[in-house]
């Protein structure tokens, strides 16, 4: 009978919110692939050109998996013909350590990703490749180790951006380390021309093995880092690094938010972030002090932090990742999962904030009929609207995306999640 009235309640609380959001989707589309195929690991950049690009893997039965990317139409809100990267073959595909791709000024592109590497000595080991073109796509190099120090063992969990001198730094996760402390080693490095990735170096210790990294390069030239770091060889809580100086030099990891969260083991879901002229946002999930995804930002940089904020109660909320819109509003995507009448299914969560982290709305922009979505992604267009894509699970895997319109946010209003009965 309690369940019941929960269900009605949460009908009645449906219908109330939908009509006073001003949150307005468009249909669910789907990257087309062949029979045969499927595809996930959806991650958005952008080319010379200010067109926005997604890249995803495919996998095609019999076949290595491969990376592809698309151009989007801003006309008819959908992607073009898929582009193939022939060296990625084998490419491997998961969502926190999805393949990306990064657009240099002078025409070259730059796909990276991670394919398997077990050992005796680590089991799920990986390693980072990349390729090149230098002609728009057409061409691509063979592919090319990111280390190639043979103590190198594994590699994974990067991230890139491109630098205000037009080159492209990465950051990731490194078996090589120098403590006897857990934990795995953060490296950075920067392309030279057309040489690649060079003088690879050390730029944080004792981090959490199994979590995406997140850098970010500011508008005002500051680089950032951020990471799930262990912290006296037991808390795993978010940190931040950076170089005010080209990326010579990084601070030492100051903590996001002290969450406390104590465990032997891995999460896999990293920290997020963006920025606005209001200075830096954050995004991360923690069981410390509660779970569920949360939010803060730092009005200095860096230096400090607000306090912590929720963005989702549920404990099953992961994988948030964040964007700046035009308007230095921000938009927090992640995913996390419910129950309808024992239908069990994973939704995307969508949340709403001014530009100074205030919350102005909070939806979800998936349902059950979208089944298992998961990792999802989210890129600002303009002022008003965003485009999110996710990997769908299920028998026929596959990337979707829509785009969704956030309207004319005045009110500082929060409109709460449109719920579910969740046990």
């Amino acid at each position: 009978m309690k369940n019941k009235l929960l269900l009605v309640f949460a009908m009645a609380l449906f219908a109330v919110q939908n009509s006073n959001s001003q949150i307005k989707e468009t249909e669910t589309k789907y990257i087309s692939s062949e029979n045969g195929s499927t595809t996930s690991c959806p991650f958005f950049t952008s080319d010379r050109k200010g067109r926005t690009v997604m890249t995803y893997g495919k996998e095609t039965t019999g076949k290595d998996a491969v990376l592809n990317y698309a151009v989007f139409n801003a006309k008819t809100k959908s992607f073009g013909a898929p582009i193939e990267i022939p060296s990625s073959k084998g490419v491997e595909l998961h969502g926190e350590n999805m393949p990306k791709m990064v657009f240099k000024p002078n025409g070259e592109i730059i796909a990276v990703w991670g394919i398997d590497n077990p050992t005796p000595k680590k089991k799920y080991g990986g390693l980072i490749q990349y390729s090149q073109s230098f002609d728009g796509g057409k061409n691509w190099t063979p592919a090319k180790r990111l280390v190639n120090d043979q103590n190198g063992i594994d590699q994974r969990y990067f991230d890139i951006d491109l630098l205000p001198s037009g080159e492209v730094a990465i950051i990731w996760l490194d078996n090589r380390t120098k403590t006897d402390l857990d934990g795995s080693t953060l490296y950075y490095a920067v392309t030279k021309g057309k040489k690649g990735f060079q003088n690879e170096k050390v730029i944080g210790e004792t981090t959490c093995q199994c979590c995406r990294t997140d850098l970010f390069v500011g508008k005002n030239g500051v680089i950032y880092a951020a990471y799930r770091d262990i912290i006296n060889e037991e808390i795993r809580d978010m940190v931040l690094s950076y170089s005010s100086d080209n990326g010579k030099t990084f601070s030492k990891p100051k903590r996001i938010s002290a969450d406390d969260w104590k465990i032997n083991g891995c999460p896999h879901t990293g920290p997020t972030m963006t920025h606005n002229e209001n200075g830096l946002h954050f995004a991360w999930f923690t069981m410390g002090g509660g779970a569920g995804v949360f939010y803060a930002n730092s009005s200095d940089n860096g230096k400090s932090f607000s306090k912590r904020d929720n963005v989702s109660a549920n404990a099953s909320a992961k994988h948030p990742q964040i964007s700046a819109l035009k308007n230095s509003n921000v938009v927090i995507v992640w995913d996390e999962s419910a129950e309808i009448n024992g239908n069990y299914f994973n939704r995307i969560g969508l949340q709403h904030r001014a530009k100074n982290g205030k919350v102005m709305e909070t939806e979800f922009v998936t349902s059950s009929a979208e089944g298992m979505s998961t990792f999802p992604i989210v890129k600002a267009l303009s002022e008003t609207e965003v485009l999110i894509a996710w990997s769908q699970g299920g028998k026929e895997a596959k990337v979707g995306y829509k785009t969704v319109r956030i309207g004319n946010q005045k009110s500082s209003k929060s409109v709460k999640n449109k719920s579910v009965v969740e046990r």
